[in-house]
């Protein structure tokens, strides 16, 4: 079943970039006790993720974090080489990429696509959510083919 608004985020491990290399994050651990704003791209590196929806959420993170956000995440499933090099090559460190290689949060989280079609295999769907000490007070899930939504603008009107 899709989470939903109210629930509590799945116990999966992520991965992130660190300086010796893939670091495991868990994501009871990672959510507890702050809020985060969670983005997920189908890709990255792809075209509407590093041309709209990255850059939304780094141009807009002072705007966040004044409306109480703590932490900015981003996640896709990608392994944790290629999502620390895009998080370089955005520019910011406001940003936490957290790779989920093997579409296990996607999965959890029942927010998984086929993007087989485009030689991609299982994705997480486009979408955002605020996350309250590892609860999900907004979700914000696009349609196939839209970015809306799960913008950082968006969700800037929804806190």
């Amino acid at each position: 079943m899709t989470i939903a608004v109210g629930d509590k985020l799945p116990d999966v491990k992520l991965m992130k970039a660190g300086e010796s290399g893939p670091e495991p994050v868990q994501t009871a651990d990672y959510f507890a006790g702050k809020k985060v704003a969670l983005f997920s791209v189908p890709g990255a590196f792809t075209p509407t993720c590093s041309a709209k929806h990255l850059p939304g959420f780094v141009d807009k993170a002072g705007d966040l974090k004044a409306k109480g956000i703590d932490e900015i995440a981003c996640t896709a499933v990608n392994d944790a080489f290629v999502m620390g090099a895009w998080g370089k090559a955005s520019g910011s460190s406001d940003i936490t990429m957290l790779a989920d290689g093997n579409a296990d949060f996607a999965k959890a989280v029942d927010l998984v696509m086929d993007g087989s079609g485009f030689g991609m295999g299982t994705r997480g769907q486009r979408f955002s959510m605020v996350v309250n000490d590892g609860v999900v007070e907004q979700l914000n899930v696009e349609e196939p083919g839209t970015f809306e939504v799960s913008s950082a603008e968006h969700m800037l009107n929804q806190l």
